[in-house]
């Protein structure tokens, strides 16, 4: 990299003195010496990370940006970060329960090969450490055309709940069977982003599939859950007139890709999703129409059991948001390419 960054400052002294020679060696000088400058630390890259407290998150590094997901909320430009001496140090507003309010905390990362090794510092008590995974470039867009698939597998028997539970079982149980669905019964109505009421996954975990669902939304205020792709991609569950769409919409991948176009349904009518995640890409039909197109998913969402997009994972539908229903959960897995 330094080579590379050598070069191109050579490079530029060819171009004369002229006034676009000097414009452009302006805009090029300081990423030349960012990329000599950080070329040895081994931060830039992507990276999983499991943080304190068994939450996930992930971080992408280059030489002129620093993008942050913690446990929640979306992937974010940090501003203000600082790399010397191997360190990437950087200060990030963290509400972490049970605190109802973002509280300022200095983070510090240092790359050990494909490690990463981080320290998570508030205002008061010992730091916290942590530690990250190097994640794997963004393959190709696959061609959907030549994916197959085996058997489809009835993830709701519609009597109990075998082969699903809880993904915290500290927190209360809002799940149920009830007249052949599945039930999420709490007395949240809001949107914020934790809960005091558990997620359900299930036992079996996936690597590629495509997934059919149907949910609804009680009516007339409707609500929020979302359907986690191998624990760690949330597919967003809401009804057509929810005021999420000022953030997301029914079938986002939320924080990653915006649907198209608005295709819910109203509250309390069941909604039908049918969803593609392979290598790395998501597609989302919903009702009928498809919102999202073969999208590129580098990371997790926020709220995700788990962030290495290397390993496979459960399909998780969210609980500890509003009261929901499930029904006609079926899954085929990805067996391989014609």
């Amino acid at each position: 990299m330094k080579a590379v960054a050598g070069r191109a400052v050579n490079g530029l002294a060819d171009l004369g003195s002229s006034g676009d020679a000097d414009r452009m060696k302006k805009l090029l000088l300081p990423l030349c010496a960012a990329l000599t400058l950080h070329a040895g630390d081994g931060l830039d890259g992507e990276w999983s990370l499991d943080l304190p407290g068994g939450e996930a998150g992930w971080l992408a590094v280059t030489p002129d940006q620093v993008e942050l997901l913690w446990a929640v909320g979306a992937a974010r430009p940090v501003p203000g970060w600082k790399r010397e001496d191997g360190v990437l140090s950087l200060e990030r507003g963290l509400r972490r329960p049970p605190s109802a309010k973002a509280q300022p905390h200095q983070i510090r990362l240092r790359a050990e090969g494909d490690r990463l090794l981080g320290t998570l510092q508030g205002r008061e008590g010992p730091a916290e450490a942590f530690t990250g995974r190097r994640q794997p470039p963004m393959p190709a867009r696959p061609d959907l055309a030549r994916v197959v698939f085996g058997p489809p597998m009835n993830l709701f028997n519609g009597r109990d709940l075998s082969g699903w539970r809880s993904a915290n079982p500290a927190k209360k149980n809002g799940w149920s069977v009830r007249d052949g669905l599945l039930c999420n019964d709490t007395p949240k109505t809001d949107f914020s982003a934790y809960g005091d009421h558990a997620n359900l996954r299930t036992e079996a975990e996936f690597s590629d599939f495509r997934l059919r669902l149907e949910y609804r939304l009680p009516a007339p205020d409707g609500g929020n859950s979302g359907v986690y792709l191998r624990g760690m991609y949330e597919v967003q569950v809401t009804h057509r007139d929810s005021s999420m769409q000022g953030i997301s919409g029914p079938g986002a991948v939320f924080g990653r890709a915006l649907p198209t176009h608005n295709a819910g349904r109203p509250a309390g009518e069941w909604d039908q999703l049918e969803i593609l995640l392979i290598d790395r890409h998501i597609s989302v039909v919903l009702n009928g129409e498809r919102v999202v197109d073969n999208a590129p998913v580098p990371g997790c969402t926020g709220g995700a059991l788990q962030s290495d997009v290397t390993r496979p994972g459960p399909i998780l539908l969210q609980g500890d948001h509003t009261s929901v229903q499930y029904r006609n959960l079926v899954l085929e897995p990805v067996t391989g390419r014609r």
